[in-house]
């Protein structure tokens, strides 16, 4: 009778764990305390660092952040509706007057209520918000034409500051001059999905070149043979294995 129960209990947890199930945080050790790295959804991520918590490109509806904390902060990397996404911002309902960092670009497309605190930043601008450095890194794709999808000066990818750690959060790019010439990284967030963004093998040639400690691919969904990310994590530890590279399901089943 005991294991009987026991099973049912297992069943009954899986089956509830399959609800609004998020995939498992990381965790890195700075001088003031952990930074919590929170996977969610594509190119949405949270970071929560010093008791503030921070939501980037927040896409998914409302389900996908259960059980995590209201943002303090909210980064949007771009006017897409994979990061700049007014259905989850409205469904998360929080406190509007929260600061928003965002390019002008996605400003624009902001409904008036999300305008209480906007901090504009431009490509190569920073500002310091909580204690936090934010830096706004170019993000663009090759070659620079009128029609691209993405071009230079629109969105942001971010350099955050947290205790010494520097995050980098790429955006939709390519393996752009202004990632490679990236110093310092701890941690980086790497997109790889064309013909959006890059292939394994532009992000793989970025990442070596810039030698962050940890990478997380991310913003992968896609084509298969060109976004392979155990390919993407070969190519790089092939070259150089001190480089971290860390697999997370960035597409789990909310439901």
């Amino acid at each position: 009778m005991q294991n009987k129960i026991l099973i049912f209990s297992l069943i009954l947890f899986l089956f509830n764990s399959g609800f609004a199930q998020i995939p498992e945080s990381d965790k890195i050790k700075t001088e003031q305390g952990e930074i919590i790295i929170q996977p969610i959804l594509h190119g949405t991520l949270v970071l929560q660092f010093n008791g503030k918590t921070i939501y980037v490109d927040p896409y998914g509806g409302a389900k996908a952040f259960s059980n995590i904390a209201k943002p303090d902060m909210i980064l949007i990397t771009d006017i897409h509706g994979d990061h700049l996404n007014i259905n989850t911002l409205n469904e998360l309902n929080f406190d509007h007057s929260i600061p928003f960092i965002v390019s002008q670009a996605v400003a624009d497309k902001l409904p008036e209520e999300y305008h209480k605190n906007l901090k504009i930043l431009k490509n190569n601008k920073h500002l310091k918000q909580f204690g936090i450095s934010i830096k706004a890194i170019p993000m663009y794709n090759l070659p620079e034409e009128p029609d691209t999808k993405h071009p230079k000066g629109r969105g942001n990818g971010y350099v955050l500051t947290m205790s010494g750690k520097n995050i980098y959060i790429s955006g939709d790019t390519e393996d752009i001059v202004e990632m490679r010439k990236l110093k310092n990284i701890d941690v980086a967030f790497i997109c790889m999905n064309l013909p959006y963004t890059m292939n394994i093998e532009q992000a793989a040639s970025a990442v070596l070149e810039f030698k962050p400690k940890i990478v997380y691919p991310y913003h992968y969904r896609g084509k298969p043979d060109m976004s392979d990310t155990t390919q993407f994590k070969n190519l790089v530890n092939t070259v150089n294995p001190n480089i971290e590279v860390r697999l997370r399901n960035w597409y789990p089943d909310y439901k």
